[in-house]
């Protein structure tokens, strides 16, 4: 399975990029990155880490469910150059002095501090119901200001705490980290539904991993499980696609990525090189910036809530019981109403087809969460919602509410869970076409049906997730015009980036038509619209350049 597989080290780039002709158009990044390095800090880097963005091509809003996705790696990615630190003011163990290459950011100096030692002062320490603690160390991460360096503490906790907690406790016994020098540099845009963030905690978990020699022993899998917790850090519920995709994806495929009973990853051909015509994935920013972290508690986190309260309704309503403070998603309800219950350690679930058959027997009984009401509204407010869900109000704040902040005067369980449900056929169908034919070379008719179920998903994100933007719903249009088979938001939504499905020879006729037609591209110079729409392959995951 590619979630066993142990994280690359490579020596050259030639090996990790697998061929001279792409490690050469890398090569005078990865230098420059070395050298600016050795520049602000006196000597060579130890490893640069490498983590890509990612391209969502269907599956949005399902990961966090526990259903499965359908990412690929991009092209574009983040890069830290790494070393231990030889400076003298950084004979605190484990202090980290972080550079970023983008001017934008400023360099920050910070050191973990075990929980036994003093914690800052009052005068000193952020807004406490912003702060993050972890298991035995402590540092400051403010959940409510986005800053790039919390992406960089985030990194940090995974490795502190499965590789040290011996020290907590002590500041003299025990194993420490090792003061640390990082440069960051990156070409995934921030904001642009590309997964920046994600690609930003796995590669400064993997810088942070090398630096300790942590990383030999260490499977795929448990890099991705590492990099989801500690995404979590930062304010944000991820439900792991992001992560999986950037550490297990392989060249010139998509990953099917599943959650359950536990993460599983399977390599699945895309027929694009296959078909006449070839074609490509295009990625076209938005530039309306949407960062997961800000508005999360209107956005993303709410949507997290509304499913979870959404399979706790419809497990009333279907007859699958429910333990007090249990807190299971709509796959788990699925899987039991199947009649399938996963033990621990023993893995047990559902394959395609009956998934495919099981999602499409509860699709019905999802419009039991529809409620009937004279003015049209789908949603319910807060006391309906908890009459609904069959708790004391009490114990339905601390099961749902009392991990997360949310807002919203009217919470959608019917819209989230009817998405929810049709976007997990919709991957399985297009997983479907992607295995459908052995056949040398495909027809065109093939492109069409995967651009059909793109097109689908993103009337779902308009209409069920409501996760999509004028500005997004408009770049979505002007692609199909423009001759796309299918195109959608990628990512968490409300703005950043669409993905289209372009015939391989019209890459740049479809980029023409879109920088004549979408109003932000008309005035950009090639090199800016270079960094806004832009077709991409696959790429490899994650991995290690030891130098």
């Amino acid at each position: 399975m590619a979630a066993q597989l142990p994280i690359p080290i490579y020596s050259s780039l030639e090996d990790a990029f697998g061929g001279l002709r792409t490690a050469s158009g890398q090569s005078v990044r990865w230098a420059n990155l070395a050298q600016e390095f050795k520049s602000r800090f006196g000597r060579e880097p130890a490893y640069i880490a490498r983590a890509p963005g990612r391209v969502n091509l269907i599956g949005d809003h399902i990961d966090y469910v526990l259903f499965g996705v359908l990412p690929a790696a991009v092209e574009h990615d983040i890069l830290i150059a790494c070393g231990p630190s030889m400076s003298p003011v950084s004979s605190n163990s484990g202090s980290v002095a972080a550079h970023n290459l983008d001017p934008r950011y400023v360099p920050q100096t910070f050191a973990p501090m075990l929980k036994s030692a003093p914690l800052p002062t009052a005068s000193e320490e952020r807004d406490a119901e912003n702060t993050v603690h972890a298991e035995s160390w402590h540092m400051d991460i403010d959940t409510k200001e986005l800053r790039w360096e919390s992406y960089v503490k985030a990194g940090y906790y995974g490795v502190l705490n499965h590789f040290f907690p011996a020290a907590a406790g002590s500041t003299t016994t025990g194993p420490h980290p090792v003061p640390v020098d990082l440069l960051v540099t990156g070409c995934v845009p921030a904001g642009s539904g590309l997964s920046s963030s994600a690609a930003m905690v796995v590669a400064s978990t993997l810088a942070f991993l090398a630096v300790n020699n942590k990383v030999v022993g260490l499977t795929k899998g448990e890099l991705v499980e590492m990099a989801m917790e500690n995404e979590k850090r930062v304010g944000v519920n991820s439900g792991g696609m992001d992560q999986a995709a950037s550490v297990i994806c392989t060249p010139d495929t998509a990953l099917y990525i599943t959650f359950f009973p536990s993460l599983s990853a399977q390599p699945t051909p895309l027929p694009t090189s296959r078909t006449v015509p070839r074609a490509v994935f295009v990625c076209a920013n938005s530039l309306v910036v949407s960062d997961k972290v800000v508005g999360a508690k209107t956005r993303y986190n709410l949507r997290v809530v509304e499913t979870l309260v959404g399979a706790r309704v419809l497990a009333h309503h279907i007859g699958v019981v429910l333990a007090p403070t249990e807190r299971p998603t709509l796959r788990e309800v699925l899987g039991r109403w199947l009649g399938f219950y996963e033990a621990k350690n023993v893995p047990s679930d559902l394959d395609t087809d009956m998934l495919r058959e099981g999602v499409q027997k509860i699709l019905p009984y999802v419009e039991k969460l529809r409620p009937t009401r004279d003015d049209g509204e789908l949603g319910v407010t807060m006391e309906e919602m908890i009459e609904w869900s069959g708790m004391p109000e009490a114990e339905f704040r601390q099961v749902y509410l009392s991990w997360v902040d949310v807002e919203a005067t009217h919470f959608q369980l019917y819209k989230r869970t009817k998405h929810v449900f049709e976007e997990a056929l919709r991957v399985l169908r297009f997983r479907d076409v992607c295995f459908s034919s052995e056949a040398a070379i495909l027809p065109r008719d093939t492109l069409i049906d995967l651009g059909a179920l793109m097109n689908e998903s993103h009337q779902s994100s308009i209409e069920l997730c409501e996760n999509s933007c004028p500005e997004v719903d408009e770049l979505v249009r002007l692609a199909r015009e423009a001759g796309a088979f299918g195109s959608r938001v990628t990512g968490a939504g409300w703005g950043g980036c669409t993905v289209s499905l372009v015939a391989e020879d019209m890459v740049d006729e479809f980029i023409r038509s879109m920088k004549s037609t979408y109003p932000p591209y008309k005035y950009l110079g090639d090199d800016e619209l270079r960094e806004v729409i832009f077709a991409t392959k696959p790429s490899s995951g994650a991995f290690v350049l030891k130098l």
